[in-house]
């Protein structure tokens, strides 16, 4: 009997494996590293669906592996937020493929003790280098804890450069302009922006590119229609309302990310808002929930997944060959234009 050929290894990624094998991407990595927790069934799983695929590390991350140059940590927040969730695997597949274990850290983002407490732990487990998920590289950014960890150290979704860490991301504050600019071209001069966390840096840049469109149509920000957010489907529940309750409710809705835009959605149908016709409503990220809700969100694209796979490349290199210099990288972003957003009619 012929037996089927197998994919090849390198084409096969490590979320490939985890979903036949109905685990986390994180479990598959303890499996093929030999550590953490993991049942004799799951490991059983994992092998049979690494075994299915064909899926191994390349012989360049084999060779690096035993250079020693084999641990990278990750400090993150939210792990239920999907632009996280999307880091994480995009990391965790990047640096699985060159033989590198990831170390991840879940760490609050009020407490700077906490934080930096946070890094060292990651460095006494091993890490040669740090990727930070937002909002951490801008809490410990100009702090002497950067310069005294001595290690490589990338951020990505930053909102801005920074100088003592290389940064991978998209320009945020161009991004928010273009789809202001859009919502602006099909006639809306009543715009509803939902901004989220000051303490991201990508926020704040959001919250400047919508500024900026409307005076550039010579029209001034209003801040009755600037609500708060922080990026959660909830925060956008309550903004939705707060915009919608008032008596010259706005024409449409741009909210700094697709969770807190779906919400609006929700808020719009449960008050009998027909889209776009009453209300036109745009998101950012294009996460999977932009197209899951009705109908389908215009929102900025940012390619998460490659942005993170940059940044782990970046630390990748510098373990292999020496810290570069601090640089920042923008990754192109897209305007998808989809149904929530029409031409107003008048």
């Amino acid at each position: 009997m012929t037996r089927p050929t197998r994919r090849r290894g390198h084409a096969v990624t490590m979320a490939a494996v985890a979903a036949r094998a109905g685990v986390s991407a994180m479990t598959v990595s303890n499996v093929i590293n030999d550590t953490g927790r993991v049942a004799e069934a799951t490991r059983r799983r994992v092998r049979a669906a690494i075994e299915a695929l064909g899926y191994t590390p390349d012989p360049a991350a084999r060779h690096l592996a035993s250079a020693g140059a084999t641990r990278m940590g990750v400090i993150y927040h939210r792990s239920q937020s999907q632009f996280i969730a999307d880091a994480l695997v995009s990391a965790l597949d990047t640096a699985s493929a060159r033989g590198v274990q990831l170390l991840v850290r879940d760490c609050g983002e009020r407490d700077i003790a906490e934080i930096e407490a946070g890094l060292h732990a990651l460095v006494r487990q091993g890490a040669r280098s740090l990727l930070l998920l937002p909002p951490f590289a801008e809490l410990v950014s100009g702090r002497p804890i950067v310069a005294a960890l001595a290690l490589p150290v990338a951020a990505i979704g930053t909102g801005r450069a920074l100088g003592d860490m290389a940064t991978v991301r998209i320009d945020d504050r161009a991004a928010a302009r273009a789809m202001t600019d859009l919502l602006l071209d099909q006639g809306h001069r009543r715009i509803g922006f939902i901004a989220g966390p000051p303490s991201h840096s990508g926020a704040v840049a959001r919250r400047e590119g919508f500024v900026l469109a409307l005076r550039g149509r010579g029209l001034a920000p209003d801040p009755a229609l600037i609500a708060e957010g922080d990026y959660e489907f909830a925060s956008g529940l309550a903004a939705a309302a707060a915009l919608l309750d008032r008596p010259d409710r706005p024409s449409a809705i741009f909210a700094s990310n697709d969770e807190m835009a779906a919400a609006v959605a929700w808020v719009a149908h449960s008050r009998g808002l027909v889209l776009p016709r009453d209300l036109a409503i745009a998101g950012f990220d294009d996460a999977p929930i932009a197209t899951r809700v009705f109908p389908a969100l215009t929102a900025i694209r940012q390619p998460v997944a490659a942005i993170a796979a940059r940044a782990a490349e970046l630390l990748i290199a510098a373990m292999r060959d020496g810290a570069p210099p601090p640089r920042d990288e923008l990754v192109p972003f897209e305007l998808i234009v989809r149904q929530s957003t029409a031409k107003r009619l008048l």
